[in-house]
């Protein structure tokens, strides 16, 4: 697993490079937005389940045949499933707001995942919407407690659902 410092370095080391003014100021940014991420991973360990609840709850508002007899996520197991894999992303998302790449993403969840669901018949647009769900509540509650600019919360809810749409044909 990489975060913005090692993958910036690893670039400029693979092309013998040292680093510019791009890369300094993309450094600067990182850091500049450090304790900020860790601030938003610790509102989100500290509502994980709120969080997971919620965006479960607004998702099976939205598309209630999911939850209908012959939904997929019909059956308290099945249920039980949908909002585990949600916690998955959420938890996988909040390693990435840390390390501010997206490589554990790919590492870690998105690696075979399309194949995996597409094998078992679930639906990736209801995960895409549920994630979208996620990334909404996070952005509140980290600016409720006190970031100012929190953006940076989306870019790895964006990425995950950018990831999952594009390889849902």
């Amino acid at each position: 697993m990489r975060d913005a410092v090692t993958t910036l370095i690893r670039t400029y080391d693979n092309t013998g490079r040292y680093l510019d003014r791009s890369a300094l100021e993309s450094l600067k940014s990182y850091f500049d937005t450090g304790l900020d991420r860790v601030k938003a991973a610790a509102v989100i360990s500290a509502n994980a389940a709120q969080i997971v609840r919620e965006a479960g709850a607004k998702l099976f508002e939205q598309v209630p045949e999911l939850i209908r007899a012959g939904g997929n996520a019909y059956t308290t197991r099945r249920y039980a499933a949908c909002l585990r894999d949600m916690d998955y992303y959420l938890r996988y998302g909040s390693y990435a707001l840390v390390a501010g790449d997206q490589d554990v993403l790919d590492e870690r969840v998105l690696t075979g995942l399309r194949e995996t669901y597409n094998s078992l018949g679930v639906p990736i647009g209801p995960t895409v919407m549920g994630i979208q769900i996620m990334k909404e509540i996070v952005k509140a509650k980290v600016e409720e407690a006190g970031v100012a600019n929190a953006a940076f919360v989306e870019q790895p809810f964006d990425y995950m659902t950018r990831e999952l749409s594009e390889k849902n044909v």
